[in-house]
């Protein structure tokens, strides 16, 4: 009855509530299948990477031998060997607690303010979940301490996480009771372990959107309301080095909370004329916004705010053409790489994974776009360190101060 309804509708009526269903059935069942493709064994997403010693000793910032000497004398366990003695290789678990023994893991300072960093543009597809997972997890193959907050409904980052918002996510384990009139006193309720070592997250569903009206709803006469999520935040913020967070892709009470919490801005813009545009009116709604919110509220400052390139095909004349006139109008405050348009990071969507993910032989495809994210990111990271007072010494001397 279902398929019937939905074939007369493309001739002659309206598309009947259970058609609807049967195509929002049909797209959960292709769901279920990738992931228990994807994520098997048990549908669970697992990150196998594995590191040579020669690429352990590169992230760790000690010799190779530094490491079996740890490892000979019980300060690291014994190497994982396969049926021929050989070395299999280590985890990243296992790289982190190399660098725990060795005390090269970046830490900001005790007295360190966390960053929490939002992913931010009013308008959606500007690339702005791809960025926020790809950041994340190459804060944690450094070593950093990563929270990540999906604080928008669709939860596409709760997906790339290995999640099925639909099943595996209740609402009362997203921000919604957080918001709600007499919910959660803080966020560690939500907090929950992911597949990456050094990445928890607080994720999303469909269901989320009802805190639009739960946080309008406490906004009424009461504009400290719009601090709620950042109190919530700093009452876990102390755990972690970074918190980065994915609002909704519109000018909402989430999305306003969100401008409140953050200490850091990234504003992701593809090159196009109504992308930039749209990211010149995002810009100006953020300047007014804030303006009304200080007024009530206080001042708050960003430690670092930079406009990122994203989706830019370098073989298009267009593309660069367009970037070059961010550059040239955003000056300091664009980073200088930009996210590649990369069928890497395409093929990567395909198995619900990131780039950082992939694993097997590497292509100069999958190098190129790998180099790029490490670039890019390599900024973000720099900004991060820059924040923290304790690292500017050593910055200095690198010359990077």
């Amino acid at each position: 009855m279902a398929k019937l309804a939905l074939a007369e509708s493309a001739v002659s009526g309206p598309v009947l509530l259970d058609a609807m269903t049967a195509l929002s059935d049909r797209a959960h069942d292709v769901i279920t299948r990738l992931r228990a493709t994807v994520f098997a064994p048990g549908e669970e997403k697992i990150i196998d990477l594995r590191f040579t010693i020669t690429k352990a000793a590169e992230m760790v910032g000690r010799t190779s031998e530094a490491i079996r000497q740890a490892e000979a004398d019980g300060r690291l366990p014994a190497p994982r060997l396969s049926a021929s003695k050989r070395r299999e290789g280590y985890s990243l678990a296992e790289i982190n607690q190399m660098r725990d023994v060795f005390g090269t893991r970046p830490r900001r300072g005790p007295e360190d303010p966390p960053i929490v960093l939002a992913v931010q543009n009013f308008k959606g597809g500007v690339g702005k979940s791809t960025l926020t997972c790809h950041v994340a997890q190459y804060l944690a193959l450094k070593g950093y301490r990563v929270a990540v907050i999906d604080c928008d409904s669709q939860a596409s980052t709760t997906t790339i996480f290995g999640f099925n918002p639909d099943i595996d996510i209740d609402d009362e384990q997203t921000l919604l009771p957080f918001f709600r009139h007499g919910g959660e006193p803080d966020l560690k309720y939500g907090l929950r372990a992911t597949a990456w070592p050094g990445i928890d997250l607080i994720p999303a569903n469909l269901g989320l959107y009802q805190a639009e009206y739960e946080a309008a709803a406490r906004l009424r006469g009461n504009p400290d309301a719009l601090d709620r999520l950042r109190r919530g935040v700093e009452s876990m913020a102390d755990e972690y080095d970074v918190v980065l967070l994915d609002p909704p892709p519109a000018l909402g009470m989430l999305s306003l909370a969100v401008l409140r919490a953050a200490n850091a801005l990234l504003i992701p813009t593809p090159p196009s004329t109504v992308d930039f545009a749209s990211t010149a009116h995002f810009l100006r709604m953020i300047v007014e916004t804030l303006e009304v919110m200080q007024n009530h509220l206080g001042a708050r400052g960003y430690h670092f705010l930079r406009v990122v390139a994203t989706k830019v095909d370098e073989g298009k004349s267009a593309h660069t053409q367009i970037r070059d006139m961010m550059e040239a109008v955003f000056g300091a405050d664009m980073l200088s790489a930009s996210l590649l348009d990369s069928a890497e990071i395409d093929n990567a969507n395909v198995q619900l994974r990131t780039v950082y993910e992939l694993s097997g032989p590497a292509t100069k495809t999958y190098e190129r776009c790998r180099n790029n994210l490490d670039r890019l990111n390599g900024e973000i990271e720099l900004l991060i360190r820059k924040a923290w007072p304790s690292h500017r010494p050593d910055l200095r001397r690198l010359g990077l101060g």
